[in-house]
């Protein structure tokens, strides 16, 4: 593992790349919980693109520093400093917020992961949604507790519950302020998987390595293709996959359709669900 060495510099979140090309991004307040501030906010798309640019990155996993993921959004300095200051500061903090929460992490160019580790309420369900695939301790705990400092969930919050979560598990957390562990948020599919903490790292890991070794170009089209078709007509989709599908064979580097149809159809090394290959095929 090697830690920032080179990398830049920040206060508030920290970046380590290992040797299988998983890029681990934290969030590094852990006396706060990790807490969501304006000064994070800014770090962590500076933190992205350093990301991104990296080529020895195939992974990137965001997870936070010592017994929580993100306990949501720093209430000080987001209600009691932004308030009361310009509309233009409050503008700002805000776009600066969403641009990397869903953005940046919904449409990255490569893989990501969420491993949440503990504590996660609030605002961080936004970046938690955004996120590709997201694995949780069994223990960790998450909240949306705002109707109990007499506000509704901030930002894009029910958005991505919305996304995610059926509505009557999405309604009664958020109306009655109660909180729930890692296998409650497996079973309403806020997380692919709730494992042991003690798992934790080495489950996310071995997803990670998985990701790491599947071709970049397949892996950003496919997730991507997903996302956009979402809020699309059958009709719309279907130009719009045929299209991605077409760019894709045409710019990926590694002939990846090329290599799979070959397996498939000429050497026979890959038959997912057949016994048999010959017994699958039609007779002459």
């Amino acid at each position: 593992m090697h830690p920032n060495g080179n990398r830049g510099t920040y206060e508030t979140v920290a970046i380590e790349v290992d040797d299988h090309g998983i890029g681990w991004l934290y969030f590094d307040r852990p006396h706060k919980r990790n807490a969501m501030s304006p000064t994070l906010n800014q770090e962590m798309g500076r933190a992205l693109d350093e990301l991104e640019a990296d080529e020895s990155v195939r992974v990137v996993v965001l997870t936070g520093r010592g017994d929580s993921w993100s306990a949501g959004m720093d209430l000080k300095e987001y209600f009691r400093e932004v308030d009361s200051a310009p509309s233009h500061v409050e503008a700002r903090v805000r776009r600066q917020s969403s641009e990397w929460q869903w953005r940046r992490l919904m449409n990255f160019i490569k893989p990501t992961i969420a491993m949440v580790n503990g504590w996660c309420f609030g605002g961080a369900f936004t970046p938690l949604v955004a996120c590709d695939l997201a694995i949780a301790a069994e223990d960790a705990t998450f909240g949306l507790s705002e109707v109990n400092w007499g506000i509704p969930p901030g930002g894009l919050v029910s958005r991505a519950l919305a996304e995610t979560v059926p509505s009557r598990d999405a309604l009664w957390f958020i109306m009655t302020g109660e909180t729930f562990d890692g296998r409650r948020a497996a079973a309403m599919r806020l997380v692919n998987e709730a494992v042991p903490a003690t798992r934790l790292k080495d489950r996310t890991t071995e997803i990670a390595r998985k990701l790491a070794t599947t071709n970049p170009t397949v892996l950003r089209a496919a997730k991507i293709g997903f996302r956009k078709v979402q809020q699309m007509s059958w009709d719309q989709a279907e130009d719009y996959l045929y299209a991605k599908l077409d760019a894709t064979t045409g710019h990926d580097p590694a002939h990846a359709k090329a290599q799979g149809l070959s397996r498939f159809l000429d050497d026979k090394s890959y038959r997912p669900g057949l016994t048999s290959f010959e017994d699958d095929q039609p007779t002459p």
